[in-house]
C-alpha cells in the first residue's frame, strides 16, 4: 500500500471521527434536554449555592444531566454560579438552559391589606428568598427605626401597598431599604403638605387611612368617611371607629384569624390604645395596611359637617351620614333592627 492511500485512509478516518464527535457535541449542546410537561417552570437558586447544589435543583427538569454537565463545563458555569429566579422553557437544549441560569428574573412582588407586621413579613417571605424572621429582624432593627422616625407599633405605615419589581434573591435588609425609598417617594412635598393641612404627620395620616380603609370598601365613599374622622379629631371627640374595636379585641386575644361581623357593647370597653371608643385620638399604629385610595382620601377629604355615620341597609356597602346625634340614632336603629333580623350575633 503506497503512502498516498495510507494518507487518504487516515484522513477519511479522522474526518469520520471528527464528524461523529461533532454530531455528539451538537447533540449535547443543541438537542432538547427538558423533561417537564408545563410550557415553562421557574427554578430558584439560593444565595451561596454552588454547582453541585444547582445540579440537584435542576435535575427534576433536565432529561440528561450528563449532557447538561458537559455544556455547563464548556461554558465555565460551575465557577460562575448565580443565585436568583430563572425561567426554563419546555424544549430548551443544554446551551439554552445554561444561558437561562445566567438571567436572573425579577419577581412582581405584591402586598396589601396586612393587619400586622408579622403577617406582612410572612407575605413577603413567601415571594422572595428572605424568610419572615429575617425580614422582621431587619424591619425592627432599632437603629433603622430611630433613623427613620418609626417605632415597632407604627413601622407598618412605611409600606405602601403596590406591586414592585424586585429580585427573588434580595436580602431582608435590601428589601427594607428599597421600601423606605418607596415610602419617601410616595410622601413627596405635596403629600406631606396636604397631611400638614389636616394637622397630621405622614405616619398619623396613614394610621387614619387604615381606619378609613377598614370602614368601607367603597372607594368613592372614603373621602366622606375621612372627613367625618377629621371633623371628630378637630373637635377633640373620640373617633369611635368600630374597626379599631375589632382590632383591639383581636390583639387582646392574639387571634387575628377570628371573624367579627358585629361589635358588641362589651367590646367598646376593652382597655386598649387601639380602641377609639376607649382612647382619645388616633391609635399608636395602623390597624391594617391602607391602600393608596384610602391614603388619598385622608389627604383630600370631603368637606362637610358630618360627625356620625353607620352602615346603610338600603345601599349595601355604603353608609348613612348625620350631623346630629338624633339623626344618627335614627340611622343606627334602622341598622340594628336589620342586623338583628339577619341573626348576626358576632
Amino acid at each position: 500500500m503506497n503512502i498516498k492511500k495510507i494518507i487518504t485512509i487516515v484522513a477519511v478516518v479522522l474526518i469520520s471521527v471528527l464528524m461523529i464527535y461533532g454530531f455528539i457535541l451538537i447533540r449535547q449542546i443543541f438537542a432538547d434536554n427538558t423533561k417537564f410537561e408545563e410550557n415553562e417552570v421557574y427554578v430558584f437558586v439560593p444565595t451561596d449555592a454552588n454547582y453541585e447544589d444547582v445540579k440537584k435543583i435542576v435535575a427534576p427538569y433536565v432529561e440528561d444531566m450528563n449532557r447538561f454537565d458537559v455544556v455547563a463545563n464548556k461554558k465555565s458555569y460551575p465557577t460562575n454560579v448565580k443565585s436568583g429566579r430563572f425561567l426554563f422553557k419546555k424544549g430548551m437544549n443544554s446551551n439554552e438552559l445554561i444561558n437561562a441560569l445566567r438571567l436572573n428574573l425579577a419577581v412582581n412582588l405584591a402586598f396589601n391589606n396586612q393587619e400586622r407586621l408579622e403577617d406582612f413579613a410572612g407575605r413577603i417571605g413567601s415571594q422572595i428568598e428572605a424568610d419572615s424572621l429575617s425580614l422582621l429582624t431587619s424591619i425592627k432593627d432599632s437603629t433603622f427605626l430611630k433613623e427613620n422616625g418609626f417605632n415597632e407599633e407604627n413601622v407598618l405605615t412605611m409600606f405602601i401597598p403596590n406591586t414592585y419589581e424586585i429580585f427573588w434573591n434580595t436580602s431582608a435588609d435590601k428589601f427594607r431599604d428599597k421600601m423606605i425609598k418607596e415610602y419617601r417617594n410616595f410622601w413627596n412635598e405635596e403629600r406631606v403638605e396636604k397631611a400638614k393641612k389636616q394637622g397630621l404627620t405622614p405616619i398619623e395620616a396613614t394610621i387614619l387611612a387604615s381606619i378609613v380603609h377598614k370602614e368601607s370598601v367603597k372607594k368613592d365613599e372614603r373621602p366622606r368617611i375621612a372627613g367625618v374622622y377629621l371633623n371628630r379629631l378637630h373637635k377633640g371627640m373620640l373617633l369611635q371607629a368600630d374597626p379599631t374595636v375589632i382590632y383591639a379585641v383581636k390583639k387582646k386575644s392574639n387571634d387575628f384569624k377570628q371573624v367579627i361581623k358585629r361589635v358588641l357593647n362589651k367590646d367598646l370597653t376593652v382597655a386598649s390604645p387601639y380602641n377609639t371608643y376607649y382612647t382619645l385620638g388616633l391609635p399608636p399604629g395602623p390597624i391594617a395596611m391602607p391602600d393608596i385610595t384610602a391614603l388619598e382620601a385622608v389627604l383630600n377629604p370631603e368637606k362637610h359637617n358630618y360627625i356620625y355615620f353607620c352602615a346603610s341597609v338600603d345601599r349595601f356597602g355604603y353608609h348613612e351620614f348625620a350631623v346630629t346625634q338624633a339623626e344618627h340614632e335614627q340611622n343606627a336603629k334602622k341598622y340594628y333592627n336589620w342586623i338583628n333580623s339577619q341573626g348576626v350575633k358576632r
